[in-house]
């Protein structure tokens, strides 16, 4: 697969989800973001409005994490959080499914609660991503969470919040990628680091990457299209 640094760009979700980020670490971020013209910057709720200032006029989009890390929060305390990051400035939201009831076998509650605030996200303008932390996950849940997905209508099934005990797999975006019945977008997170991790991501059929790692991919990337030579691609 050959693809031009800003096209690379424009598949990566810059993120800083640290414990200890700071504001500066923010608008950091924020900059290189508007700078290499990433998919979006993925940052915490309360982090949306100081994103908003500093990226206004850019076009940048700013994304925003919901029911996160566990997923473990009521469909009113979601719908909450993402109504909220709307009012704040956020484009995107990325939800945590509640797999813990996935685990349960309450299939039937987590779709509901998918289709609802799926609904909510697309009635605001928002793209939506849900987080369904493979890990956890044996493969016919994996299945089932991607079907669950797709019947709500969402834009994204996205592997990994990163807090769990492994990220992004391969195997799993190839899996969702042979099984998915529609147009449902594929995004890999968790432990993205280098551009192999990308690569292999994105051949599988991953189509949005979120990592922490964003600028230092795309200077990866930018360093072996100079040593190819003019084509500018890799």
């Amino acid at each position: 697969m050959t693809f031009t640094p800003a096209q690379l760009a424009l598949m990566l979700d810059s993120t800083n989800l640290r414990l200890d980020a700071s504001e500066a670490d923010i608008e950091q971020l924020c900059r290189e973001a508007a700078v290499h013209r990433f998919a979006c910057v993925m940052i915490y709720p309360a982090s949306v409005p100081l994103a908003a200032r500093v990226l206004a006029g850019t076009g940048v989009t700013i994304g925003t994490v919901i029911g996160f890390p566990s997923g473990r929060f009521s469909t009113e305390a979601k719908a909450a959080e993402i109504t909220a990051a709307h009012r704040a400035g956020a484009h995107e939201v990325d939800i945590v499914m509640n797999y813990p009831a996935l685990l349960a076998g309450h299939a039937a509650e987590v779709a509901k609660e998918v289709s609802v605030l799926t609904r909510l996200a697309h009635s605001q303008g928002q793209l939506i991503k849900v987080i369904v932390e493979t890990c956890f996950l044996d493969e016919a849940r994996k299945l089932t969470a991607l079907e669950i997905c797709e019947d709500a209508g969402a834009d994204f099934i996205k592997t990994s919040t990163g807090f769990g005990t492994a990220g992004a797999k391969v195997a799993d975006i190839a899996t969702w990628a042979a099984a998915r019945r529609g147009a449902i977008r594929l995004k890999a997170s968790g432990g993205i680091k280098t551009l192999a991790d990308a690569r292999a991501l994105i051949g599988a059929g991953a189509t949005r990457l979120g990592t922490s790692n964003a600028a230092a991919i795309l200077a990866e990337l930018a360093g072996a299209a100079a040593q190819s030579g003019p084509a500018g691609s890799y």
